[in-house]
Protein backbone atom coordinates (compact mmCIF):
# COMPACT_ATOMS: atom_id res chain seq x y z
CA UNK A 1 0.00 0.00 0.00
CA UNK A 2 1.28 3.74 -0.57
CA UNK A 3 2.37 5.84 2.21
CA UNK A 4 -0.31 7.57 3.31
CA UNK A 5 -0.21 11.39 2.58
CA UNK A 6 -1.13 12.21 6.58
CA UNK A 7 2.12 10.91 7.19
CA UNK A 8 4.22 13.01 4.94
CA UNK A 9 2.39 16.33 6.99
CA UNK A 10 4.66 18.29 9.25
CA UNK A 11 4.53 16.09 13.29
CA UNK A 12 2.87 19.06 14.88
CA UNK A 13 -0.24 18.99 11.94
CA UNK A 14 -0.46 14.91 12.32
CA UNK A 15 -0.52 14.97 15.79
CA UNK A 16 -3.59 17.58 16.02
CA UNK A 17 -5.51 15.79 13.39
CA UNK A 18 -4.96 11.91 14.79
CA UNK A 19 -6.68 13.60 18.26
CA UNK A 20 -9.95 13.08 16.22
CA UNK A 21 -9.01 9.90 14.68
CA UNK A 22 -10.85 7.65 17.04
CA UNK A 23 -14.25 9.08 16.59
CA UNK A 24 -16.98 8.05 14.78
CA UNK A 25 -17.83 9.86 12.85
CA UNK A 26 -14.76 11.90 12.77
CA UNK A 27 -15.05 15.54 13.86
CA UNK A 28 -13.90 17.60 10.60
CA UNK A 29 -15.42 21.00 11.97
CA UNK A 30 -13.02 20.78 15.20
CA UNK A 31 -10.24 19.57 13.04
CA UNK A 32 -10.90 23.06 10.87
CA UNK A 33 -11.59 24.84 13.89
CA UNK A 34 -8.01 23.47 15.72
CA UNK A 35 -6.22 24.81 12.45
CA UNK A 36 -8.58 28.23 12.44
CA UNK A 37 -9.49 27.48 9.64
CA UNK A 38 -13.32 28.88 9.47
CA UNK A 39 -15.93 26.59 8.00
CA UNK A 40 -19.39 28.03 6.13
CA UNK A 41 -22.38 26.42 4.48
CA UNK A 42 -23.40 28.55 1.97
CA UNK A 43 -25.62 28.55 -1.41
CA UNK A 44 -22.63 28.14 -4.08
CA UNK A 45 -22.96 28.36 -7.48
CA UNK A 46 -24.70 25.45 -9.15
CA UNK A 47 -21.89 22.54 -9.87
CA UNK A 48 -19.75 23.78 -7.25
CA UNK A 49 -18.91 21.70 -4.30
CA UNK A 50 -16.92 23.13 -1.87
CA UNK A 51 -13.95 26.38 -1.82
CA UNK A 52 -11.03 27.20 -0.13
CA UNK A 53 -9.66 30.93 0.19
CA UNK A 54 -7.43 33.02 2.24
CA UNK A 55 -10.63 35.94 3.56
CA UNK A 56 -8.50 38.93 5.39
CA UNK A 57 -5.88 36.88 6.39
CA UNK A 58 -8.47 33.69 7.63
CA UNK A 59 -8.65 30.55 5.35
CA UNK A 60 -12.27 30.16 4.74
CA UNK A 61 -13.66 26.84 3.48
CA UNK A 62 -17.68 27.09 2.06
CA UNK A 63 -19.39 24.38 1.21
CA UNK A 64 -22.22 23.85 -1.08
CA UNK A 65 -25.18 23.93 1.52
CA UNK A 66 -27.52 22.16 -0.92
CA UNK A 67 -25.75 18.87 -1.27
CA UNK A 68 -26.07 15.96 1.02
CA UNK A 69 -24.71 15.77 4.63
CA UNK A 70 -22.29 13.11 3.55
CA UNK A 71 -21.20 15.03 0.71
CA UNK A 72 -20.23 18.36 2.64
CA UNK A 73 -18.76 15.79 4.90
CA UNK A 74 -16.31 14.80 2.36
CA UNK A 75 -16.22 18.27 0.93
CA UNK A 76 -14.98 19.21 3.84
CA UNK A 77 -12.24 16.94 4.36
CA UNK A 78 -11.42 17.68 0.55
CA UNK A 79 -11.16 21.49 1.42
CA UNK A 80 -9.39 20.77 4.49
CA UNK A 81 -6.65 18.52 2.50
CA UNK A 82 -5.86 21.24 -0.22
CA UNK A 83 -5.39 23.44 3.23
CA UNK A 84 -2.96 21.23 4.51
CA UNK A 85 -1.09 20.27 1.10
CA UNK A 86 -1.79 22.85 -1.08
CA UNK A 87 -1.78 25.94 1.01
CA UNK A 88 0.82 27.08 -0.56
CA UNK A 89 -1.16 27.59 -4.25
CA UNK A 90 -4.16 29.16 -2.03
CA UNK A 91 -2.21 31.46 -0.93
CA UNK A 92 0.32 32.58 -4.16
CA UNK A 93 -2.49 31.77 -6.67
CA UNK A 94 -5.70 32.63 -5.31
CA UNK A 95 -8.77 30.16 -3.98
CA UNK A 96 -9.25 26.71 -4.84
CA UNK A 97 -13.40 25.84 -6.46
CA UNK A 98 -13.91 22.42 -6.43
CA UNK A 99 -16.77 21.19 -8.85
CA UNK A 100 -18.99 18.47 -7.89
CA UNK A 101 -16.28 15.98 -9.35
CA UNK A 102 -13.54 17.58 -7.55
CA UNK A 103 -12.23 19.37 -10.56
CA UNK A 104 -11.07 22.69 -9.81
CA UNK A 105 -9.18 23.95 -12.56
CA UNK A 106 -6.02 22.76 -10.58
CA UNK A 107 -3.76 19.90 -11.81
CA UNK A 108 -4.76 16.35 -11.68
CA UNK A 109 -2.21 15.50 -8.93
CA UNK A 110 -3.62 18.19 -6.69
CA UNK A 111 -6.77 17.45 -6.14
CA UNK A 112 -5.92 13.54 -6.47
CA UNK A 113 -3.85 14.75 -3.58
CA UNK A 114 -6.75 16.59 -1.75
CA UNK A 115 -8.72 12.85 -2.00
CA UNK A 116 -6.48 10.68 -0.58
CA UNK A 117 -6.03 12.96 2.25
CA UNK A 118 -9.69 13.50 2.87
CA UNK A 119 -10.46 9.93 2.67
CA UNK A 120 -7.54 9.37 5.32
CA UNK A 121 -9.00 11.58 7.55
CA UNK A 122 -12.87 11.17 7.20
CA UNK A 123 -12.56 7.24 6.81
CA UNK A 124 -8.95 6.33 8.98
CA UNK A 125 -7.47 3.47 7.72
CA UNK A 126 -7.14 1.67 11.20
CA UNK A 127 -10.28 2.52 12.41
CA UNK A 128 -12.11 1.58 9.75
CA UNK A 129 -10.58 -1.94 8.64
CA UNK A 130 -13.04 -4.06 10.92
CA UNK A 131 -15.96 -2.38 9.35
CA UNK A 132 -14.32 -2.89 5.76
CA UNK A 133 -14.03 -6.58 6.55
CA UNK A 134 -16.86 -7.09 7.86
CA UNK A 135 -18.05 -5.74 4.66
CA UNK A 136 -16.30 -8.17 2.37
CA UNK A 137 -17.59 -10.86 4.23
CA UNK A 138 -21.51 -10.03 3.74
CA UNK A 139 -22.00 -7.46 0.79
CA UNK A 140 -25.41 -6.18 0.63
CA UNK A 141 -26.47 -2.63 0.86
CA UNK A 142 -27.94 -2.74 4.05
CA UNK A 143 -24.62 -3.52 5.67
CA UNK A 144 -22.94 -0.63 3.23
CA UNK A 145 -25.66 1.77 4.33
CA UNK A 146 -25.51 0.57 7.95
CA UNK A 147 -21.44 1.46 8.19
CA UNK A 148 -21.46 4.58 5.70
CA UNK A 149 -24.40 5.94 8.28
CA UNK A 150 -21.92 4.95 11.14
CA UNK A 151 -18.74 7.36 9.19
CA UNK A 152 -21.71 9.75 7.75
CA UNK A 153 -19.62 9.06 4.30
CA UNK A 154 -21.40 7.86 1.20
CA UNK A 155 -22.10 4.51 -0.33
CA UNK A 156 -19.69 5.43 -3.16
CA UNK A 157 -17.03 6.60 -0.70
CA UNK A 158 -17.14 3.73 1.45
CA UNK A 159 -17.20 1.85 -1.75
CA UNK A 160 -13.62 3.50 -3.01
CA UNK A 161 -12.13 3.24 0.65
CA UNK A 162 -13.29 -0.46 0.74
CA UNK A 163 -10.68 -0.87 -2.64
CA UNK A 164 -7.97 1.03 -1.14
CA UNK A 165 -7.26 -0.44 2.05
CA UNK A 166 -5.95 -3.71 3.05
CA UNK A 167 -7.40 -6.01 5.13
Amino acid sequence: MAKQLLETLPDQTKKLITRYLDMRPVPLGKIAKEFGVKVFTSPLEQGISGQIAKENGDFVIRINKYESRQRQRFTLAHELAHYFLHKDIIENEGPIKDNILYRSGKSDTVEAQANRLAAEIIMPDEKIKSDLNQLRKNMDEETFDMIASKWEVSNQALRIKLSTVGG
